[in-house]
């Protein structure tokens, strides 16, 4: 997902759940940081790398690729972005360094979204961001895994999509290319993705990058065939599952703030959302690289407040301001631990599942 639904769609979902405006506010940072919590923001801030959320693209090409350097990768992305479904998922005849691999494929109502939600409960806004962060991604990423394999995340010429051309949706197929400084063309179907490179574990087979920043898209509906499914034909329906997220979001959130009992999977918010689900829908449904003024103008719709525009730097001053010991107390300290929680918890569940792809979990702050 981008800024458009982290951000924007996140404030909308944490003020229906019944949160403040102010504390909407810190949600979606949060929710919208975690995509650019990088080791290069934490050296600026002094801050301890590991709690790092992501990765530049020059960080990246800069990565190692040896063994510990394609842990720290899985670390990060299983983590943050492409939360396992199964970790112990069966499949016939495979090896297991495979069977590994396919059991980071990402999916929705997984264990491993049961335990972030109920670990979110009772704390910080920061911790419910990032938590908001990687549910909303388990539906916008599932298919793809959090390490890098070409086996598991390669797409091919058979991807299309489904297009309405005079009133009538029809299929096209996707035309894939390698070109960092171009944009993607929605009118002709041409979406920007990584270099093929026919090495299982190259940097370039990470997550859904062979089919760039499409599956983010939550106008997208598409049909491919993944090597992982022999080849069988998957049909993912982003307007469907966009809402299904922004449902679910509101009814974790609500658990959270303990408005609800217990979390269970599978469940959504659909019938307090049901006066706002043709407006929703409406926006999911809209062709457009980004849809953050349309989220933002339903979330100002909502509340009656200005939804102050994603700015990065926001609460470095605070941080770097702090002392030692007061670090941790300031927003930016709160996501540094919440962000190290979050990963302690899902790279611990991975390694203790006999997954050697995150190496040894280490122990997040908390």
């Amino acid at each position: 997902m981008q800024e458009d639904f982290h951000y924007y769609a996140t404030y909308c979902a944490a003020y229906l759940a019944g949160y403040t405006h102010e504390e909407s506010m810190e949600i979606c940072y949060s929710a919208q940081f975690v995509d650019c919590c990088t080791v290069s923001i934490l050296s600026r801030l002094k801050a301890p790398h590991q709690a790092a959320t992501t990765q530049l693209n020059m960080e990246m090409m800069d990565a190692r690729t040896d063994i510990y350097g394609l842990q720290e990768i899985t670390r990060i992305w299983a983590s943050f972005h492409f939360l396992p479904y199964d970790l112990y998922a069966t499949k016939e005849h495979c090896s297991k360094r495979y069977l590994n691999k396919y059991r980071l494929i990402c999916g929705p109502n997984g264990q491993l979204v049961r335990y972030m939600i109920n670990a979110a409960k009772g704390g910080t806004t920061q911790k419910v961001g990032v938590a908001m962060h990687v549910l909303a991604d388990t539906w916008a990423h599932r298919y793809f895994a959090g390490t890098p394999s070409l086996v598991i995340n390669n797409t091919n010429y058979h991807f299309y999509e489904y297009v309405m051309i005079d009133g009538k949706e029809t299929m096209r197929q996707v035309a894939f290319k390698h070109n960092p400084t171009a944009k993607d063309d929605l009118d002709k179907g041409i979406f920007i993705n990584t270099m093929y490179q026919g090495s299982e574990s190259a940097i370039m087979n990470l997550g859904h990058g062979r089919a760039g920043h499409f599956p983010d898209y939550s106008f997208a509906k598409y049909k491919y065939l993944p090597a992982w499914g022999e080849y069988k034909e998957i049909v993912k329906d982003n307007r469907e599952d966009f809402y299904n997220a922004f449902c679910q979001m509101v009814y974790a959130m609500k658990f959270i703030r303990g408005e609800r009992d217990e979390f269970e999977l599978s469940c959504y918010e659909y019938e307090e959302l049901s006066r706002y689900e043709e407006e929703i829908k409406g926006i999911l449904s809209k062709r457009q690289l980004l849809a953050s003024d349309d989220w933002k103008q339903f979330g100002e719709k909502l509340s009656g407040r200005e939804i102050e525009d994603f700015q990065l730097e926001k609460y470095f001053d605070e941080y770097l301001g702090a002392s030692g010991d007061e670090k941790g107390s300031t927003y930016m300290g709160k996501f540094i631990n919440a962000a190290l929680a979050q990963k302690a918890m899902v790279a611990g569940k991975i390694y203790n599942s006999g997954n050697p792809l995150v190496g040894i979990a280490f122990r997040g702050r908390r």
